[in-house]
C-alpha cells in the first residue's frame, strides 16, 4: 500500500511539475528570447527530482505521526 501511494505521489508529482516547467520555460523563451522554444531537459529534470523527493517527504511525515 505504500509503495503504490508513493507511485502515484510521484507521477502525480511528475505530471504537474513536468507541465508547469515546460510552460515556463516556453514562456521564459519566448518573452526574453523573442522565440517559442521549451526546454525539455530543464523540465524532465526538475519533474524527475520533484517526483521522487515530495513522496518521499509525505511519507516521511506520515511515519513520525
Amino acid at each position: 500500500m505504500n509503495f503504490k501511494k508513493n507511485v502515484v505521489g510521484f507521477v502525480t508529482v511528475f505530471t504537474i511539475t513536468l507541465l508547469v516547467c515546460v510552460g515556463v520555460t516556453f514562456l521564459w523563451s519566448l518573452v526574453f528570447h523573442g522565440i517559442a522554444i521549451i526546454d525539455w531537459e530543464t523540465s524532465f529534470r526538475f519533474a524527475i527530482l520533484f517526483g521522487i523527493i515530495f513522496p518521499i517527504i509525505d511519507s516521511r511525515k506520515r511515519m513520525k505521526i
